[in-house]
């Protein structure tokens, strides 16, 4: 079938998280990919993440604005090749801010600007644990988008790894955005379904960008 039986709508996960279906449109998926693909090219490009166990993390990032590496952030992709990180563009803010009021309201918008984005590659036997985002100062809600396979995206609580959670599925084009009590809500992704990616994005495996105000 071309078209589902009943739309995906708009759903409150948790008090704060919000998952809103569908909200970034093909022509804008398409022009968000072309951008990834600039952004993971060198210097400071696509690189696996070390742990400081010394294992690695099965998706591959890149970040703008400032370099996340476990657990901080640096002006130099300092666990890369040490080049400085590439600039976070001011449209990004202004797309994280669209998202933030769509799902969450006007009200939650921070004051201060977007300033920092992790971009996730998943192939499809990348997974992510279960973690939370709590390496800014700033409390402002974090913004999610999805491009390529679908994946299942675990949503927590914030004081385990554990359950409660929710599995929620997210698709291309798909937005979460979850702040105020939830900001610091544990996460990850446990399973990616390759071959889900629309055929006309053009992309095999999923990419996820988080939005972030660092407040550093």
């Amino acid at each position: 079938m071309d078209a589902e039986l009943f739309a995906r709508e708009p759903a409150r996960v948790a008090p704060g998280a919000v998952h809103v279906p569908g909200w970034l449109p093909a022509e804008r998926q398409r022009a968000l990919l072309t951008d990834c693909r600039a952004w993971a090219r060198p210097p400071a490009g696509l690189r696996t993440v070390r742990t400081p166990g010394g294992g690695t993390m099965s998706a591959r990032q890149v970040c703008l604005g400032r370099h996340w590496y476990p657990y901080g952030y640096a002006p130099t992709a300092v666990d890369g090749d040490g080049a400085p990180v590439k600039p976070f563009p001011a449209w990004l803010d202004e797309l994280a801010r669209a998202a933030v009021s769509e799902a969450l309201g006007p009200r939650a918008l921070p004051a201060a600007p977007y300033d920092i984005a992790l971009i996730n590659f998943y192939d499809g036997d990348a997974r992510m644990g279960m973690h939370r985002d709590a390496d800014e100062r700033s409390d402002a809600p974090v913004v999610s988008l999805s491009l390529g396979d679908t994946c299942v995206f675990r949503f927590g609580n914030t004081e385990t790894r554990t359950r409660p959670y929710t599995d929620v599925e997210l698709r291309s084009g798909d937005l979460f955005v979850f702040g105020g009590p939830s900001r610091l809500a544990h996460h990850g992704v446990p399973r990616v379904r390759p071959g889900t990616a629309p055929p006309e994005l053009g992309l095999t495996g999923r990419l996820n960008l988080t939005l972030r105000v660092g407040g550093l």
